[in-house]
């Protein structure tokens, strides 16, 4: 009968100390999703990127996330990496004429994708851009970091993007097979 209280004793136990345990963890897995860590080191400095095969741009969109603003160039058939070069710059001034195109905000960063936005065979554009134009379907109302977006042309293989920011803030660039990436972080 003893040994009967004594088991019964070990389960109530170890059934308290697996159920604070739990709590313990619903509770730590609670406060992680209020506060996100947010990603550190990016810096501010230019970035490039060899390209290593790109056809033409055919999209840019915007997005929003906890930590930082997002910009994707989309270059279909980009091959293994689209090429890219992006830094701030005082004012952003168009490749090959070097006309001052305006872009509201902080700070400007000059994006340069490795991909044409306009097919020569053809005789058309691939992507919609205006020269000194916002970009056609990008809408940046609510975002924490974008203030503003020019379109300043494709010239030898390249389209030129002004991206204006609310401060010079961190950035990162991901380049994948089929598109280019660019994170602006809302703070250092």
């Amino acid at each position: 009968m003893r040994r009967i209280g004594v088991v019964a004793a070990v389960f109530v136990l170890a059934g308290a100390t697996l159920g604070a345990a739990a709590g313990t963890a619903g509770a730590v897995g609670e406060a992680s999703k209020v506060a996100a860590v947010c990603p550190v080191g990016w810096g501010s400095g230019g970035k490039g990127g060899v390209a290593q095969g790109g056809e033409h741009l055919v999209d840019v969109r915007a997005g929003r996330h906890e930590c930082y603003d997002r910009l994707v160039f989309d270059v279909p058939g980009g091959g293994s990496a689209v090429g890219y070069h992006v830094q701030y710059v005082d004012r952003l001034e168009a490749d090959p004429s070097g006309e001052y195109i305006p872009v509201a905000g902080g700070a400007v960063l000059d994006i340069r994708i490795g991909a044409w936005s306009y097919d020569l065979e053809a005789g058309e554009p691939t992507y919609p851009g205006e020269f000194g134009e916002a970009l056609p379907g990008v809408n940046l109302a609510g975002y924490s970091t974008f203030r503003d977006t020019k379109f300043a042309g494709t010239f030898e293989g390249q389209t030129q993007v002004g991206l204006g920011v609310r401060a010079r803030l961190p950035f990162r660039v991901i380049q994948l097979p089929d598109r280019v990436v660019v994170d602006v972080a809302h703070t250092w």
